[in-house]
Formats: structure tokens, sequence, C-alpha cells
């Protein structure tokens, strides 16, 4: 499980074509993308619906022990590659701007990508099958039991930022729709 690093790659590549469509608007309209014209909600809107389903759909598959929807290994992919790519576009959505909510947000999630980057390094030492199931008897049992112990401090680290981030963001994003349309 995660023995290449064919989403890492991807997710590299998704940025480097983010770039490119931001930099053509920047070309195009000479001045760097404000977050509330069009081009800068529309990658803010869909940076943050990869974050949701980096959240919400990995989550759901891992606590899912009746229905089968795809190999967990595989849902690991694509919650490190919409991790990645959607706080990308949320970085370049703040117009490089980190006042107030939102700046604390985006302080908050490039907190969680690296956490995610620490997890997935601690992860990738615990032996596992194709469908992500710990391989017994591969390494000393203290070395396992260590790399368990500290994946599980992670989570207690990784899972709370993780919630202050999307609570950060709803508030972020209430108060944008509010001073932006409704009081208009």
């Amino acid at each position: 499980m995660l023995r290449g690093n064919r989403e890492l790659w991807l997710a590299f590549l998704a940025m480097i074509g983010v770039t490119g469509i931001y930099s053509l608007v920047l070309i195009l309209t000479r001045e760097i993308p404000p977050a509330s014209e069009l081009f800068g909600h529309g990658i803010g809107i869909l940076g943050f619906v990869f974050m949701l389903m980096t959240e919400m759909l990995y989550s759901l598959r891992k606590r899912s022990r009746s229905v089968r929807w795809g190999r967990m290994s595989t849902w690991l992919q694509f919650h490190i590659f919409t991790g990645i790519v959607g706080p990308y576009m949320v970085l370049l959505h703040s117009s490089w701007k980190f006042n107030g909510l939102a700046g604390v947000s985006m302080l908050f999630t490039v907190i969680i990508v690296v956490s995610g980057f620490i997890g997935r390094y601690i992860f990738t030492r615990i032996p596992r099958t194709l469908e992500g199931l710990e391989i017994e008897g591969t390494l000393s049992q203290e070395a396992l039991k260590q790399a368990r112990n500290l994946l599980a401090l992670w989570h207690t680290v990784h899972i709370p930022i993780g919630m202050v981030v999307f609570v950060s963001a709803f508030v972020h994003i209430g108060a944008a729709l509010y001073y932006a349309t409704l009081l208009k």
C-alpha cells in the first residue's frame, strides 16, 4: 500500500495545470486574481470541494465495514491527492492576502497539509496488504508497536486540526456570503 508516489506525482501535475491556468488569468488581467471575483471564487470553491472530499469520502470509506467501495489504498491515494491539490487551490484563492479569519483558516490549512505529509511518512513505515491491512511479523514487534503508537499520536493531532480548518472555513464562507451578497 502506497509503495509508490503516484498520488504525489498526480497532485504535482494537477498543481502545475492549475498554476498554468492561474498564470494565464494573471497575464490576461495583469493583476493577481482577486478572491472576490469569478476566477477567485471558482478556484476557492473547487479547492474547498476537494478539501471536503478529502475529509468526507475517505472517512466514510474507512468507517464502512459493510459496503466495499474499492480498496482502501486507492481511497488513501485519493485522500492524499485531494488533500494537496484542494489546499493549493484555496491558497491561490486567497490572492496572497492572509488577514483575519481567512488568514487563520489558511494557516491551519498549511498545518494540516504538513501534518498529512508526516502522517503519510509514518503510515508507510507499517507494512500493509493491498487492502490496507497490517502485515504481522515482517518487522520486529517492538518497531511495529512504535510505528502504531506514533500513528495513533499523529491521529490525535491531525483530526482535531482538520476540524478546526473546516469550522473556520465554514465561518469564512458564511461571512463572505453575508458581507458580499446580503449587505449589498
